[in-house]
């Protein structure tokens, strides 16, 4: 006998068996919910830090690449403050934390960052010659776990001795302040000696490693008649800028710095990248290595911005008049 089958019974069934199937399929889509776990970003500044605005500046070039810091990615800051000797545990600590790229700042921490790991990628937030110091093969094609930015510092060298000619036009004997232990000063002496003939100016250098140094070189600055002074970069001397400044001060020298804290802070005259921008472009490298590009891959990039600062109440002080024309090249002039 065939049993009919009535609309209520079949309604019945149907209900059951989409309701077993609902039961196998939820589990499977539960699992599919569960959130990713935050990328870890390691930061080492090598050198001093710029009241704390670079962290700010890469905070904001994450965010610009859609990272929020807590959901999206955590950040290991470190900073050696310019003991070298520090680096290495630093390091070590970092990679003990399993981080995925490590951000570095100054080229002998850099340095010191390679020869700790050569498989997590490494990016270069400032540092002088990346090349010279060995640290990438070439700036098109740098090769290993490094890549990243460049100051461009030694290219600039005889540019700001140019610099300094033009606003003060009479001078013709300018002492160099440089530090032996930096990579890139070598390079950056070489320049300036290469650059003076033409400029018409005579150079004597005076070293410092040690903050104990700046009184000795600044009696050797006063002993070689200098009308001016060129201060090469360096994290010593920017850790110690406030003596340094005052030191100019007190011998009456018009100086040149590569950074425009020195300019806002009393020096007469700064030429230099921005180095905050650096930061902040920085994390465009951590972007794409977190998205699987290979250091080796990614080209070095240079710095897009230069800010050029004359500060007009240094020069009043010390009795100068910084013709119009390099007043009219200045980023900013401090009135």
């Amino acid at each position: 006998m065939t049993r009919r089958m009535t609309r209520r019974a079949f309604t019945r069934d149907l209900a059951a068996l989409v309701g077993s199937f609902g039961m196998v399929c939820l589990p499977v889509k539960a699992d599919a919910q569960q959130p990713a776990s935050p990328r870890r970003i390691g930061v080492l500044f090598g050198g001093f830090s710029l009241e704390g605005n670079e962290e700010q500046q890469f905070r904001q070039g994450l965010l610009d690449a859609g990272y929020v810091e807590g959901r999206d990615v955590v950040i290991e800051w470190r900073s050696a403050n310019g003991d070298y000797a520090r680096v290495p545990e630093l390091v070590a600590d970092l990679i003990q934390r399993k981080v995925e790229v490590i951000v570095v700042t100054t080229t002998p921490a850099a340095q010191a960052v390679k020869r700790a790991t050569s498989t997590i990628p490494i990016v270069m937030a400032l540092v002088a010659d990346p090349v010279g110091s060995g640290l990438v093969a070439s700036l098109a094609h740098p090769g290993g776990n490094v890549t990243g930015l460049s100051m461009m510092l030694t290219d600039l060298t005889a540019k700001r001795l140019q610099l300094l000619k033009e606003a003060i036009p009479r001078v013709a004997r300018v002492a160099v302040l440089w530090n032996p232990a930096m990579p890139w000063h070598p390079k950056a002496v070489a320049d300036l000696k290469a650059a003076a003939p033409s400029l018409a100016i005579e150079l004597s250098f005076v070293s410092a490693t040690t903050p104990e140094d700046f009184g000795r070189a600044f009696s050797a600055v006063s002993r070689a008649h200098a009308q001016a002074l060129y201060v090469l970069d360096a994290p010593l001397f920017f850790a110690h800028r406030t003596t340094l400044l005052k030191l100019a001060s007190r011998a009456r020298l018009p100086a040149i710095y590569s950074e425009r804290s020195w300019g806002d802070e009393g020096g007469l005259m700064s030429y230099g990248a921005n180095y905050l921008d650096l930061y902040r472009r920085s994390a465009a490298y951590v972007d794409k290595i977190l998205k699987g590009a290979k250091p080796a891959d990614l080209p070095i990039e240079q710095p897009t911005k230069f800010e050029l600062v004359v500060n007009l109440k240094t020069a009043k002080a010390l009795g100068l008049t910084i013709p119009e024309s390099v007043l009219l090249q200045a980023d900013e002039v401090i009135r």
